[in-house]
């Protein structure tokens, strides 16, 4: 009798030299990576002069980027990936000229210290005009949107925090609302302590507090992830 499942066998990524192969990103990408669903909808937004945001483009979107929009980078906010969607990408990128920077980040977690620095350094040198994108161009992409708009574009928090917005799709009902939080907590304590935002984070911000406050509050509970099929 066996008492334990069979173990997931890593991905191998498909070989994009040979046409089956080539086939097999493609599906990977249009299917299980909802593709279909990106091919009317981009949630593309310009948020300045030099920044776009979206959800996971495809080739013939990133070409598009490229050739019309002049785009010099994208950074995918998913990391990389052995799956048809990035393997795409990639390709793409290199084809059209883009430099494509893989930059991590998380949309049901609190952000570290480093991340959050990491990301002013690259919003400081990257090459622009630029675009960013996550799976939906809600969450990942939401919080990038806000610290670009702090770091890069000079707004106060209470005006950058509108990247997260159910205008781009975002929903801070459920855990992607730690995201919300992260940045109300800073909020709440300058309203006492004026202070700015680089350093409460940097002398302040307990990011394990924030995430345990959020979860005593219930709103995590709720299953918005499940119902909208997000990462």
């Amino acid at each position: 009798m066996k008492l334990f499942g069979k173990k997931k066998r890593p991905h191998v990524a498909a070989d994009l030299s040979s046409p089956p192969g080539r086939a097999r990103a493609e599906r990977e990408m249009i299917l299980g990576d909802h593709g279909f669903l990106r091919e009317s909808f981009q949630n593309l937004h310009k948020i300045s002069d030099e920044m776009w945001r979206s959800n996971q483009p495809s080739p013939l979107q990133i070409e598009e980027h490229a050739r019309t929009r002049g785009i010099r980078t994208i950074i995918n906010l998913r990391g990389p990936s052995t799956r048809g969607y990035y393997l795409l990408e990639k390709e793409a990128c290199e084809h059209f000229g883009v430099t494509l920077i893989d930059f991590q980040v998380f949309s049901r977690d609190t952000p570290t210290v480093e991340r959050v620095l990491e990301a002013k350094k690259l919003f400081d040198t990257i090459a622009y005009p630029a675009l960013m994108h996550c799976k939906s161009g809600a969450d990942r992409a939401g919080i990038m949107s806000v610290l670009y708009m702090l770091f890069r574009q000079g707004q106060s928090v209470t005006s950058a925090k509108q990247q997260l917005s159910k205008k781009y799709l975002h929903l801070k009902e459920g855990k992607t609302g730690l995201l919300d939080a992260f940045f109300q907590t800073y909020l709440d304590y300058a309203e006492t302590n004026p202070v700015d935002f680089e350093t409460w984070l940097t002398t302040v911000y307990d990011r394990e507090q924030v995430k345990a406050d959020f979860l005593k509050s219930g709103q995590s509970k709720l299953r918005l992830d499940w119902v909208l099929r997000r990462e």
